[in-house]
């Protein structure tokens, strides 16, 4: 059992308008990934991992440029999760990496990441276990822009389009899971 605000201070100054922005957005995940897992007991949810692996789905952030959530780094934005769990694996926290890394939009394929020219190393960044898939889901639900602000089924529906159908085919089966 870890405290994951000890790790977000490592590297956020409380206070701050991204501290708040990371930390109000990990909670809302957080909330919306628990109350799925109370309503789903069959699938033996690791609960106490989701609540930390959900603060800390997003902590790679800080190293990117994304001027709308104050995050001024060099990195593009599509890299934080794939940053994020590099950063957590230098803590030894091995599972929150996994979420992390495989956490951004439905999961991304290797075609994803060729087909957007995006620069990631080779590496599996579909989310795998139960948990992982989890916190993909709820963090589809909230936006860093509209803290606390949950998006009804069909705004993440077409967001998730816009990235590709096949995409949506991935949000689709998590909802299926989750719904």
């Amino acid at each position: 059992m870890i405290d994951p605000l000890r790790i977000i201070d490592k590297y956020y100054s409380e206070g701050t308008e991204l501290y708040r922005i990371l930390t109000e957005h990990g909670r809302d995940v957080a909330t919306l990934a628990l109350e799925i897992a109370e309503r789903h007991p069959e699938l033996k949810i690791d609960t106490r991992f989701v609540y930390e692996a959900a603060l800390l789905h997003d902590i790679g952030i800080y190293m990117t440029d994304a001027e709308g959530i104050a995050c001024y780094g060099e990195e593009p934005y599509i890299r934080h999760g794939y940053l994020g769990a590099e950063l957590l694996r230098r803590e030894g926290l091995l599972r929150h990496a996994l979420v992390a890394e495989r956490h951004t939009g439905s999961g991304l394929t290797p075609e994803d990441i060729q087909a957007r020219g995006i620069d990631l190393p080779e590496g599996e960044y579909m989310p795998q276990s139960i948990e992982e898939k989890l916190i993909c889901y709820a963090d589809k639900f909230y936006s860093k822009t509209k803290l606390g602000q949950r998006k009804s089924l069909d705004k993440v529906r077409s967001s998730m389009q816009r990235h590709g159908a096949e995409s949506l085919v991935r949000f689709e089966a998590l909802h299926e899971l989750f719904a």
